[in-house]
């Protein structure tokens, strides 16, 4: 049975510890190693392998000392070359081309953001469940049968991020940005629309913006739109 503990899910970082009951992951590394720790009741020698979706620091802040606690580090070439890491244990993945870490079976795929070559992630397991993970992107061209369990960024709500420029609080210029970078709700629903739900047990919503966003809104309006449990990955 997938379990899935948020560390850190905001612009400050993103970090997520994922288990099977067999095999530990970090989805990301977006905090300090020491608050990863902390989070994990310094069990992190438990942790097979870290995958990083791009190299933004909010998603790999902590990468340097993911390796040198003796974690295999996975991401793109491009990620890898942007992060600079000089490690055998920086592993280089590709999108379309799946590999294993212990008991999972991991399948990246290209996304769309402002970076060199970010990745999301489709994990299964042995028992047969599938897990999705897409975060910062503004679009995702693939659907994916029978997923169990959804990780999905919800950044932000073009009514509030409207609301908020208009109002002078959030800049017009962040407007461009988050439409080429972010998933926004709506795109959080057309994702679920097109994809079938049918075995979802859980459907976690990411990296929520501190301005553009309406956490208890967000939350209703999937549970509504789906009637699968939903919940907003905090920290």
């Amino acid at each position: 049975m997938i379990e899935i503990k948020p560390l850190g899910s905001s612009s400050a970082g993103n970090a997520y510890h994922i288990t099977d009951g067999y095999t530990a992951l970090l989805l990301e590394a977006g905090i300090r190693y020491k608050d990863i720790q902390r989070a994990l009741n310094f069990q992190t020698t438990k942790i097979a392998g870290c995958l990083i979706s791009h190299e933004h620091g909010d998603h790999c802040k902590a990468v340097a000392d993911i390796v040198k606690a003796g974690v295999d580090v996975y991401a793109s070439q491009g990620t890898l070359d942007a992060l600079g890491l000089p490690s055998h244990r920086a592993k280089r993945i590709r999108a379309k081309q799946q590999f294993r870490i212990g008991t999972w079976t991991i399948l990246p795929f290209d996304v769309q953001h402002d970076v060199a070559e970010p990745l999301g992630f489709l994990l299964a397991n042995q028992a047969g469940e599938k897990l999705v993970f897409i975060t910062d992107s503004y679009y995702c061209r693939y659907k994916f049968p029978g997923l169990t369990h959804i990780m999905l960024e919800c950044n932000y709500s073009m009514q509030i991020l409207d609301q908020n420029i208009e109002s002078g609080r959030v800049p017009a210029v962040m407007k461009k940005r988050l439409l080429r970078s972010h998933f926004s709700l709506e795109n959080a629903k057309d994702f679920l629309l097109a994809n079938d739900l049918s075995k979802v047990q859980e459907i976690w919503l990411l990296h929520l913006s501190d301005n553009n966003s309406d956490e208890g809104l967000f939350k209703r309006e999937i549970q509504e739109l789906t009637g699968k449990p939903v919940f907003v990955a905090r920290r």
